[in-house]
């Protein structure tokens, strides 16, 4: 980690950082850790005034910088860009129902948004792109999945095209334990009023990544991606079952839960690494790098990639990884400060 902190600070130092969807969970957990980083600025992007107004309030500094503005709006993120050197691209319509029954809101935010996002960053020279994606991009079955998809292929495609300018890489995670919407905080929620606990599937599994692990991750990403490269960090899991009767344990009470069934366009479990980007993916311990795949459209250059074949490992999903039962998860989650600031 002081290797990572060593390297942040230097490749970081007197340059402008822009986070899009900047007010969001991930954003806020940039802000904190970077405020003590010899950055030039912070450029915080988002379209919701009110967000933003509420975390200037809360973190008064020189160096964040508030743009008010849409992805959708090329204009807008192209105004906002000038002179940025880094760019973690966030903004993305992620709550999965609400895709399901405006799909075109989660084509013109996630894939056009994107779309403008990548061309604005070419565009303006930036150095380094780091695209957040999510576990739902693999296998989708929802709007939020197949929108984060497509927006993953737009990334790699650009990719692919450049010889000089921008690196594009790609994070792709899971479940943030408290990010904005999740289940643990509404858990807690319930816990609190007295209420019965609202499950879904109690076999459902997710991972369980902390805010401070989907920073990381980033960081990785940005220290060490090459061109069109996809980071995933190798999560530990548990059914939601299971997450809400370590949550009744922790807070003391029995409050029950109250089984509703799974939602619209909802997984049983989450797949973080198909098993066709197995076959080219790197194991680095704690992480996957999935590399891009460079060949062109000549099926006659094929002969000579015949290695380039689809193996039979196992999907890498929350349901075939170590799994937190019982008092292991009692302990992974009392843990976590948030938890610890709840009690």
């Amino acid at each position: 980690m002081i290797n990572l902190e060593q390297k942040i600070n230097k490749l970081f130092k007197d340059k402008t950082l822009l986070i899009t969807g900047g007010t969001g969970s991930f954003g806020q957990i940039v802000l904190k850790s970077f405020l003590n980083k010899n950055l030039k600025k912070i450029i915080v992007f988002s379209r919701d005034e009110k967000k933003q107004e509420d975390l200037r309030s809360q973190m008064i500094s020189k160096k964040i910088h508030f743009q008010l503005g849409d992805i959708r709006d090329f204009k807008s993120i192209n105004f906002a860009m000038r002179n940025v050197d880094y760019v973690f691209h966030a903004a993305a319509l992620k709550q999965v129902p609400s895709c399901d029954f405006h799909p075109m809101e989660a084509v013109n935010t996630n894939i056009l948004g994107t779309e403008n996002v990548l061309r604005s960053a070419i565009e303006n020279n930036i150095k380094k792109l780091i695209f957040l994606s999510t576990d739902k991009a693999v296998y989708p079955i929802n709007a939020m999945g197949i929108s984060k998809s497509l927006a993953e292929k737009l990334v790699q495609s650009k990719a692919r095209s450049i010889n000089k300018g921008p690196i594009f890489c790609i994070t792709r995670y899971g479940n943030v334990m408290n990010s904005r919407g999740s289940a643990i905080p509404k858990f807690i929620e319930f816990i609190k009023k007295r209420q019965k606990i609202t499950v879904t599937d109690p076999s459902m599994t997710r991972f369980m990544m902390s805010l401070e692990d989907s920073l990381f991750l980033v960081l990785f990403a940005f220290i060490n991606g090459d061109q069109g490269d996809i980071f995933i960090q190798k999560s530990k899991a548990c059914s939601i079952g299971d997450l809400a009767d370590a949550l009744q344990k922790i807070f003391n009470v029995n409050v029950g839960k109250t089984i509703i069934g799974s939602r619209h366009g909802e997984k049983l479990f989450e797949t973080l690494v198909s098993r066709e980007e197995k076959s080219n993916a790197k194991d680095l311990g704690k992480f996957f790098q999935i590399k891009l795949d460079k060949r062109d459209l000549n099926y006659a250059n094929y002969k000579f990639s015949a290695n380039k074949k689809i193996n039979y490992q196992e999907d890498f999903t929350s349901h075939n990884t170590d799994q937190l039962k019982s008092k292991s998860l009692i302990k992974f989650l009392k843990e976590q400060d948030f938890i610890k600031k709840s009690l």
